[in-house]
């Protein structure tokens, strides 16, 4: 499925979901939570392994919303059908986004096991062939070799993380290992910053039309992960980047949080976790005005707390995090 965002360590998986929703326009408030309503449901299905009825949540989704539909719930539709061996309706959706909505992600959709089933198929060449062109089509303006240095970035960024949670898994939080790698991290991370404060600094922060999705995506990660008075000089620019279309809110959001907590402030939009030295377990530091954290969260393109808690397998309980609040405060 489509990418997962993992802001904790922010990890870019080869998963099917994405942290980051899309707003289905001329839909009223009422029938845009209840489409989001059955996209949660649906991913929850698809989490429990049960695709039938996690596609099935998804046509119930772009029914209510007249056939109108994100491009990624498409993408995410497919998977649960395809992961079902519906083999048909995989296709079906999977042809909506390439020929009307011009879906161009060549890379991730010949990587995506979920649709594995779909590969013998006839119609699977004939659907690649259409979203190569896409790709194609899109990137036929951008400035290559800039597209070649963040693309390689990138890799390198992802890589040592991906490394990470592979090292975790087997040797534990706590061990010399995960030391050792979050060293060759905070190296690499170093000299990737220096490349993209050149850029930043001599062009400003480019939109998708200058350098791709993946490179823009490549000018947030790599500020995301550098030290706080990098990350507060450049907080403005994407400021300016998101007001000029150049960058997502969400991206923003993300940013404007990761700021306020290192600087021991309460977060907005609630993206940031640490882990519990005493449990071992990842934990939403304190957010400002929890209750309606899920509505600033929609204005940015951001899913709702629930979902994005699932997915890092946290307890997300307002309550109880109004109470975490409190007790870190008095022990300051």
């Amino acid at each position: 499925m489509k990418n997962i965002l993992i802001v904790a360590m922010l990890l870019v998986l080869s998963s099917c979901k994405n942290e980051q929703k899309e707003p289905i326009k001329e839909l009223s408030p009422k029938e845009v939570a209840q489409y989001e309503e059955l996209k949660n449901k649906a991913f929850h299905l698809y989490q429990t392994k049960e695709y039938v009825a996690s596609a099935q949540k998804y046509s119930e989704a772009f029914k209510l919303a007249g056939n109108r539909s994100g491009v990624l719930d498409r993408y995410d539709a497919a998977c649960s059908w395809a992961l079902a061996n519906e083999i048909d309706a995989a296709f079906v959706q999977l042809f909506i986004i390439a020929e009307k909505e011009t879906y161009s992600k060549y890379d991730h959709i010949t990587k995506d096991t979920d649709l594995t089933s779909l590969h013998s198929d006839k119609r699977w060449t004939t659907l690649l062939a259409l979203v190569r062109k896409n790709k194609e089509d899109k990137e036929a303006h951008l400035e290559k070799p800039l597209v070649t240095i963040l693309d390689s970035i990138y890799r390198e960024d992802q890589l040592l993380r991906l490394q990470l949670n592979e090292i975790i898994e087997k040797h534990g939080s706590g061990s010399d290992e995960v030391r050792a790698q979050w060293d060759r991290i905070h190296e690499k991370d170093a000299i990737n910053l220096s490349k993209v404060k050149k850029i930043l600094d001599t062009r400003g922060w480019l939109g998708e039309n200058t350098i791709g999705q993946n490179g823009n995506l490549t000018l947030f990660l790599v500020i995301q992960h550098a030290p706080l008075k990098a990350q507060e000089k450049y907080l403005p620019m994407l400021r300016e980047a998101v007001k000029n279309k150049n960058a997502q809110a969400s991206q923003l959001a993300l940013l404007e949080d990761r700021v306020a907590m290192r600087n021991g402030k309460k977060q907005i939009y609630g993206s940031q976790t640490k882990i519990d030295p005493k449990t071992g377990k990842n934990y939403f530091t304190p957010i400002e005005d929890p209750e309606n954290v899920d509505k600033r969260r929609a204005d940015v393109g951001l899913a709702p707390m629930a979902v994005y808690a699932r997915m890092l397998n946290i307890s997300w309980d307002i309550q109880k995090h109004k109470e975490m609040t409190e007790k870190l405060a008095a022990e300051q």
